[in-house]
C-alpha cells in the first residue's frame, strides 16, 4: 500500500503532475488536455526506465498515465475558469 501512495505522490510532484497541469493550461480543450497528460505519463515512465519494457510495472505506467490525464484535465479547467469575463 505504501508503494502505491508512494508512487502516486512522486507522480504528482515529478512530470506527469507539474508538465500535465502546464500542458493543461496551454488549451481549452479538455480531451487535448487529458491527451497531452497521458502522453507525458507514458514519456515519464519511459525515460525513467531507459526506454527498456522489461524494466517497467504495469503500475508505474498506469499511475503515471492516470496522474496526467488527471493533471492536464485539471489544467485545462484552470484554463477555462480564468479566461471567463464577469461584468
Amino acid at each position: 500500500m505504501l508503494e502505491i501512495l508512494g508512487s502516486i505522490a512522486g507522480n504528482f510532484l515529478s512530470l506527469p503532475g507539474v508538465l500535465g497541469l502546464t500542458l493543461g493550461l496551454l488549451t481549452r480543450r479538455l480531451v487535448l488536455a487529458a491527451l497531452v497528460g497521458g502522453l507525458v505519463g507514458v514519456s515519464e515512465a519511459m525515460i525513467f526506465v531507459q526506454f527498456d519494457f522489461a524494466n517497467i510495472t504495469g503500475l508505474e505506467m498506469s499511475i503515471g498515465v492516470l496522474v496526467g490525464i488527471f493533471a492536464g484535465t485539471v489544467g485545462s479547467l484552470i484554463r477555462r475558469k480564468g479566461t471567463k469575463v464577469r461584468a
